[in-house]
């Protein structure tokens, strides 16, 4: 089988696409947000914070076909986070495809990152082997929270000790659990 190449992801009101070098500003706007950034570790430049996400996102490209993608509202074309997949190796202990979502103030309360959640996991499970699509969220973060549960996911575990430096929780849904919620076309 091809390795899986996300380029696109078009939801009813959001266009998912991947980031080029010259979203610098838009990523920037987002990691010097205070409100975005309270559940992960401080950063001594958020510029170059925004430099390092742009290029690793780049990489996975590259890498493995997918990683975040810019979110835009396909309404007028703002940015306004991002959303999408990332590789895991070293979190839980085994490999994993997170479902990412970071969007700034502006865009909460829409519904806007469990609809692009929703689109990230289905692209997931429709295109990358592997048993279960989790989400890794700080312990403190409850609108991730609440979005990783309205995208059919339930926590399985906290984790004190990882890469990311703070307590996690992993959301887990299991290709069995997701597979015996879609629709069947019969």
């Amino acid at each position: 089988m091809p390795r899986p190449e996300l380029l696109e992801l078009l939801t009813e009101r959001l266009r998912l696409r991947r980031y080029r070098e010259n979203d610098l500003e838009n990523v920037y706007r987002l990691v010097s947000d205070p409100q975005v950034m309270r559940h992960f570790p401080a950063a001594n430049d958020p510029r170059e914070r925004a430099k390092r996400m742009i290029d690793y996102s780049l990489n996975s490209y590259a890498n493995f076909g997918y990683s975040v993608l810019a979110a835009e509202r396909r309404s007028d074309g703002a940015y306004i986070g991002q959303v999408g997949l990332l590789h895991w190796d070293d979190v839980d202990g085994r490999e994993d495809v997170e479902v990412a979502y970071m969007l700034l103030p502006g865009a909460w309360g829409h519904g806007y990152a469990t609809e692009a959640a929703r689109a990230s996991r289905d692209w997931a499970f429709e295109r990358v082997a592997g048993d279960r699509v989790v989400s890794f969220i700080a312990v403190t973060n409850e609108p991730s929270m609440r979005v990783a549960e309205r995208n059919a996911m339930t926590r399985i575990k906290r984790l004190d000790e990882n890469r990311l430096g703070i307590p996690i929780y992993v959301y887990a849904i299991s290709r069995a659990e997701w597979e015996g919620d879609r629709p069947t076309n019969s």
